[in-house]
């Protein structure tokens, strides 16, 4: 396969990760942590990674564009500032996978959707079941956020969830929701 059409490949299974947050079935999982002993009143600015884990190669991704002005809308509600000489630096990372769920329940072909109503089912072994097979997409994001002098990573936020169409139709509000989610405990200034 092509660099290119690799990098493609790898923009898009990023982006769909993005998108987990949005249009969910169910509400995300979402876990924040800071490093033992961090003092977070000791930074006030902030700054991105020259070349962030979402970039393809050589080249600024939209997807790290969109996480870039999201975090930094975030950062400046709770008193952080940008610099081109920060105290934190910030990194993201998406992780997507195919999983498959499977099954079993009571048939509901055209002869026995007469009972679809009353929800019952018949005996065991009776041989009216059938089996369900469901593929779907579980994406993760990671935010890293580091210390710009110790070079040692002091807070992290990962959110994880079903990736669905109307997250990747939506691109810019999946991610804006996502990084609302996993910064909602990030401590204030």
């Amino acid at each position: 396969m092509k660099l290119m059409e690799r990098s493609r490949i790898g923009i898009m299974a990023m982006v769909a990760t993005i998108l987990v947050t949005s249009g969910c079935a169910s509400a995300p999982n979402t876990v924040t942590r800071s490093a033992p002993g961090a003092d977070f009143s000791q930074y006030s600015t902030f700054g991105y990674f020259e070349s962030l884990a979402t970039d393809g190669s050589g080249y600024e991704s939209i997807l790290s564009n969109f996480l870039k002005v999201a975090t930094a809308q975030q950062l400046d509600r709770r008193g952080y500032s940008y610099s081109d000489s920060p105290d934190l630096l910030i990194n993201f990372y998406v992780h997507t996978k195919e999983k498959i769920r499977t099954r079993t329940v009571p048939s509901m072909s055209a002869y026995y959707a007469y009972r679809d109503p009353f929800y019952y089912n018949p005996w065991v072994g009776y041989g009216a079941y059938e089996t369900q097979i469901d593929q779907y997409t579980v994406g993760t994001l990671n935010v890293d956020v580091v210390d710009a002098k110790s070079k040692k990573l002091v807070w992290e936020g990962v959110v994880s969830g079903r990736v669905t169409d109307s997250a990747i139709q939506n691109l810019e509000k999946s991610v804006d929701d996502a990084i609302a989610a996993i910064m909602k405990d990030f401590p204030s200034r």
